[in-house]
């Protein structure tokens, strides 16, 4: 369901998002985004090179986090900024039920055309984006 944006003001937070990733949709971005790189399907790649396995790409994660917004906005309205910092990765199981990511954002400030929100993600315990701001722009 999707909410009217504007309506929020400074401190209100958006529904929590959660979204699963899969072995699959690793090997779906790897073909999307032509990064074959095997620390994104081979266990025995990932944990030879000390990850702790198989680990989503960042870019896919950094995609998916910013569901949390554009699940929500008009066609009228766009991101006009989006940054964030990598802290951990995103370990990937190879099984049926594979990562749960959590995504919170809270709206930190409002101007006339364009709100900026902080967004929180975490996998687990472990907070996976850090120092995440996002702008969005009203026409």
């Amino acid at each position: 369901m999707t909410m009217n944006l504007q309506l929020l003001n400074v401190g209100d937070n958006l529904t929590l998002l959660q979204y699963r990733v899969k072995r699959a949709d690793l090997i779906k971005y790897a073909g999307a985004s032509l990064d074959f790189n095997p620390i994104h399907y081979s266990d025995r790649i990932a944990t030879s090179v000390g990850l702790p396995g198989v680990i989503a790409h960042g870019m896919h994660t950094m995609g998916a986090v910013a569901r949390v917004i554009t699940d929500h906005l008009p066609a009228s309205a766009f991101i006009s900024s989006y940054s964030t910092k990598f802290s951990n990765p995103v370990v990937v199981p190879d099984d049926d039920a594979g990562a749960l990511v959590s995504v919170n954002a809270t709206v930190t400030a409002k101007e006339a055309n364009s709100m900026f929100f902080s967004i929180e993600t975490s996998c687990g315990d472990q907070k996976v984006l850090s120092q995440t701001k996002l702008t969005v722009n009203f026409s």
